[in-house]
C-alpha cells in the first residue's frame, strides 16, 4: 500500500520534509492556452487595449505568480527561484469557433531539494488570468485551458517530457 507523504500519522495534511534530499538544479516549463477573438488578439498586437500592453503586464504577473507559489497552494515550499521565463506564442488563425489563441509558456529553475513544478504551473495560470483581465471590458468570452506540465529535470524522479511521453522516474514519492 502507498504511504500518503502530505498526510502525518493522525491523517492531517502537512508539508513534505525535504530537509535531507539533495541540492540539485530542477527546471519545469508548464504552458496554458488562451483563447480569445481575432479582434481581441489584433487589438493586444497594435497596443490598443486600453489597460496597457497585455503581454509585457502578464509576463511580469506571470512572473510574480512563480514567485508566490507557496502563498497561493498549501503543501509548496518556499523556494529561491534562480529563473523565471515567460514567453508568448500568438495564433492568429482563429478555430473552429471562430477563436485565435495565445500559448504561455513559462520555466523556472531553482537550485534546491524540491521541484518547481507548481511555480511554472501558477505562472502560466496567473499570466492567463491577467490577459483576461486586461482585456475583459472587450471580450468576456475569453477562456483558456490546456494548462499542463511540458517537462521537468532535477531531483529523484528524473526527467518528464510531455511531448515525447518520457519519464524516467527514480523515486517513489515524486520530485518533492
Amino acid at each position: 500500500m502507498a504511504e500518503f507523504t502530505h498526510f502525518n500519522e493522525s491523517g492531517r495534511a502537512r508539508m513534505v520534509d525535504v530537509g535531507g534530499k539533495a541540492q540539485t538544479e530542477r527546471v519545469a516549463t508548464a504552458q496554458a492556452k488562451v483563447y480569445l477573438r481575432p479582434e481581441t488578439l489584433e487589438k493586444i498586437q497594435r497596443g490598443k487595449i486600453a489597460k496597457g500592453d497585455v503581454l509585457a503586464v502578464a509576463q511580469v504577473a506571470a512572473v510574480m505568480g512563480a514567485k508566490k507559489t507557496p502563498d497561493l497552494i498549501p503543501m509548496c515550499h518556499p523556494l529561491l527561484l534562480t529563473s523565471v521565463d515567460i514567453s508568448f506564442k500568438e495564433e492568429p488563425q482563429p478555430d473552429r469557433q471562430g477563436r485565435c489563441s495565445i500559448t504561455v509558456m513559462a520555466t523556472a529553475k531553482t537550485s534546491g531539494q524540491t521541484g518547481v513544478e507548481m511555480e511554472a504551473m501558477t505562472a502560466v495560470s496567473v499570466a492567463a488570468l491577467t490577459i483576461y483581465d486586461m482585456c475583459k471590458a472587450i471580450d468576456r468570452g475569453i477562456s483558456f485551458s490546456d494548462v499542463w506540465l511540458a517537462s521537468k529535470s532535477g531531483g529523484k524522479s528524473g526527467a518528464y517530457d510531455r511531448d515525447s511521453g518520457a519519464s524516467r522516474h527514480h523515486g517513489e514519492h515524486g520530485d518533492e
